[in-house]
């Protein structure tokens, strides 16, 4: 059951010889989300192994260049490759006359439908859902109008105890209702959930923040949306070390102490850095800055994959 995050651009606005603009990819069971789109996405997910046809739907947090250029050739490839099923876009409203400008005048021969849901929400809000996978979108405090997106397992259906199964001679019928969270009444007895069933595994969540200033309330949203549970991996801009915070307040951007401190009231498992500025040749200040008030901090570089693994509960 996999459940994993892989960076392929760790860059901000000004790419770097080994730092592409901002694109990520989660998987979810062998389902892929794209997660922004910068320039040198296409190349990025040729050296990750990950197909272009296994991207049916991309999450766009903001219209700034680096989040969004490598979109119009990345459609035309999957167009060349001869695709025909849909591609489902998510981002803010100001990114459908972009989408619309290069489907219209430089998307000749797109052969498969470019669906946009615009994100217009002021508090964290439910998206969109698959079988698996429920995902939220809340806003950010950016330069311009910025989402975040909140991935999250749903709850597994409960597994019988085995041990139970012959013990109180249990039908399919009420194995049925059992696992659907349902006491079952007998005319001696009422066979009970909590008694016979358990919950396989706890369902996994990952937080995407992009380009965003500190507030108070995002920690409590994904407070919230992990159901005041563990959020598993947190991926949080650090675009400036904390020499450079000024310039961060300034740029409406976070620095990596700011990322550490909403990893640490969120409750996260685990923190990913990226997003850094061009005038850092390496990330080492920026990682010990974050582990001084969040030691479970990872300075993300390019083809990292950040495996959640599950945890079974029995």
């Amino acid at each position: 059951m996999t459940f994993s995050f892989t960076t392929l651009g760790t860059a901000s606005a000004l790419p770097t010889v080994e730092r592409y603009p901002s694109a990520h990819i989660l998987t979810v069971r062998e389902r892929f989300f794209l997660i922004d789109c910068g320039e040198g996405t296409q190349i990025q997910l040729k050296r990750a192994g990950i197909s272009f046809t296994r991207i049916d739907n991309i999450f766009i947090s903001h219209v700034h260049g680096d989040h969004i250029f490598g979109l119009p050739g990345l459609l035309s490839t999957m167009s060349l490759m001869g695709r025909t099923a849909p591609v489902f876009i998510y981002g803010p409203s100001a990114f459908k006359p972009y989408l619309d400008f290069f489907i219209s005048y430089l998307g000749d021969g797109i052969a498969f439908p470019v669906n946009f849901t615009p994100v217009s929400y002021k508090e964290p809000s439910m998206l969109v859902e698959f079988n698996n996978v429920e995902i939220f979108a809340f806003p950010l405090r950016h330069k311009i109008e910025t989402y975040g997106y909140f991935f999250r397992e749903k709850e597994p259906a409960l597994n019988i105890r085995k041990e139970k199964i012959e013990a109180y001679n249990l039908t399919y019928y009420e194995m049925a209702r059992l696992k659907e969270g349902r006491n079952v009444e007998r005319e001696d007895c009422v066979l009970q959930v909590e008694e016979l069933t358990y919950k396989p595994y706890e369902p996994r969540c990952f937080a995407y923040c992009s380009d965003t200033m500190p507030f108070a309330k995002l920690a409590d949203w994904l407070c919230e949306l992990s159901q005041y549970r563990k959020l598993d991996l947190l991926y949080h801009e650090a675009t400036y070390d904390a020499s450079d915070k000024e310039l961060a307040r300034k740029h409406f951007h976070s620095t990596a102490a700011d990322a550490a401190e909403c990893a640490l009231k969120c409750h996260a498992g685990k923190l990913v850095l990226g997003h850094y500025s061009s005038r850092y040749r390496n990330t080492d200040k920026i990682l010990e800055d974050a582990r001084a008030v969040f030691p479970e901090t990872y300075c993300a570089k390019e083809g990292d994959v950040f495996d959640i693994p599950v945890s079974r509960l029995l």
